[in-house]
């Protein structure tokens, strides 16, 4: 595969951002018109450093099983037509997981062992760009048509997959979403500055053009579309409303005005960079911003706060400081806990780890003013005489979801939940309600992009399966599989 030698004569290379003072200033993706056309001139060569190993443990670190080291081979022998149909082959949108995967993927290569790895991720998302600009990617509209209807609950990558895999197969697909439009946390949840919202229109065009149906501002359970309702309607549904419940921090000071979940406050900042008036919208201008939670999520509200002219900002994360290399108790080919540095991070403000938020503090307005923190050891608990005060009238709450709203459909269907508070489903997805099928976060927990579309596709799989007695449709991982990186 590619050029036997080509990892032993070429280094790593990734896409070179814009510059931080231009791209602060502006919601663009942060490459130069685009991270696959800003890679065009070396992707070939990073494709070739693909090193034909004997077992590729990236297919193992991918859940969706993505054909990496072939897509690598076709890129390095410059047909990026036969690239795109291998890549699609797995996965249903590439563009998305090329921009926002953590790409567990590369920390499984054979050649991250004792080199840097292949930059799987950025050859992915040029293969799919330049078939975009090439017009190569079309809608693939069924053959034949099944008589069979289904409903899907949730228009993120979990519900875009299964819609656009049970339409291809002949159904007649109708989206639901609650949201004025489609996309989920794709299009509300996600900044600009990571992936421009026209990447997720044009799959949505595709997916109208082969015939799925989205039926936008209706949500499902309330009203005159209940569960019951729905079953009557249709022959399957399919949940895959995602994890939204947000986790809080109930920490003395909570009530306080200025305090907000990170999601109240990057939807908005999504409508309004796309061009809409939103009168109430909380903001960041000129305010001492403290966001809680260390994670992606952080990242975005941190890079969201600096474009909006934010006069501080510090990311807060109970965890101590990962080490900059693969620690020795996360061997190869797990996926490591390391020092990332993202966008964002790169474009201003301050992280500080190991501590913990004891209480926010108010002025006499009854508005946020400063947190009062403690270091805290690796066991969580407090170090006596670390305590202090940090500045905030803005705090964002980024700490990650707990599960699905059960409240209304979950509920009128009589669905079943497990431990953690997922809706309950068997190796078929299958829920306990004959009929009703759940993928993604609703089903797995908080959790990737990937697995969110691999589920969407699985799901489809089981569906199709369920409607005629057997199904064509490609069969990722199970729910109950667990990879080697987590």
């Amino acid at each position: 595969m590619a050029d036997p030698k080509g990892f032993l004569k070429h280094g790593r290379q990734v896409a070179t951002r814009r510059v931080v003072e231009e791209r602060v200033k502006d919601w663009d993706e942060v490459y130069p018109d685009g991270i696959g056309r800003a890679l065009l001139p070396i992707i070939n060569t990073q494709a070739s450093r693909c090193m034909d190993c004997g077992i590729p443990f990236c297919h193992q670190g991918c859940p969706l099983g993505n054909l990496i080291p072939e897509w690598n081979d076709l890129v390095w022998r410059d047909d990026w037509d036969g690239a795109m149909d291998r890549l699609h082959a797995t996965n249903n949108f590439p563009e998305f997981t090329g921009r926002l995967c953590p790409a567990p993927c590369e920390t499984a290569c054979v050649l991250g062992i004792n080199q840097d790895p292949v930059t799987i991720k950025n050859v992915e998302v040029s293969i799919i760009d330049r078939a975009w600009d090439s017009g190569y990617v079309r809608p693939q509209p069924p053959e034949w048509l099944s008589g069979r209807t289904v409903a899907v609950v949730g228009s993120g990558p979990a519900g875009l997959a299964a819609a656009q895999q049970l339409t291809r197969a002949g159904h007649t697909v109708a989206v639901y979403e609650r949201d004025d439009k489609a996309g989920g946390l794709l299009r509300y949840g996600i900044p600009e500055f990571k992936m421009e919202k026209k990447h997720v229109d044009r799959r949505l065009d595709q997916m109208r053009r082969e015939g799925t149906i989205f039926r936008t501002g209706v949500e499902v359970g309330t009203g005159n579309l209940t569960g019951a309702k729905l079953m009557e309607r249709y022959d399957a549904v399919v949940l895959a409303t995602g994890s939204t419940l947000a986790r809080d921090l109930p920490v003395p000071g909570r009530e306080l005005a200025g305090i907000h979940q990170a999601m109240e406050f990057l939807p908005q900042a999504n409508r309004v960079a796309l061009g809409e008036e939103l009168p109430e919208q909380v903001r960041a201008d000129g305010r001492h911003v403290v966001i809680i939670g260390g994670g992606d999520t952080g990242a975005d509200c941190l890079g969201t706060s600096i474009r909006q002219g934010a006069a501080s900002v510090t990311q807060l994360e109970i965890l101590a400081q990962p080490p900059v290399d693969r620690p020795d108790g996360q061997p190869w080919p797990t996926y490591p806990m390391t020092f990332r540095v993202s966008s964002a991070h790169e474009e201003g403000g301050d992280r500080v780890y190991a501590v913990s938020t004891q209480e926010f503090l108010g002025d006499a307005d009854g508005r946020v003013r400063a947190l009062r923190v403690v270091e805290v050891d690796s066991s969580f608990a407090p170090i006596e005489g670390t305590e202090r005060e940090i500045p905030a009238d803005l705090v964002l709450l980024a700490m990650g979801f707990t599960g699905p709203a059960t409240e209304g459909l979950v509920e009128q269907l009589g669905l079943e939940l497990d431990a953690r508070g997922n809706v309950a489903r068997d190796d078929r997805y299958a829920t306990s309600r004959k009929g009703v099928f759940v993928a993604g976060d609703a089903g797995r927990g908080q959790s990737l992009i990937v697995w969110a579309i691999a589920e969407g596709r699985a799901a489809a799989a089981a569906v199709d399966e369920f409607l005629t007695g057997s199904t064509a449709l490609p069969v990722p991982i199970p729910p109950t599989a667990r990879p080697l990186v987590v």
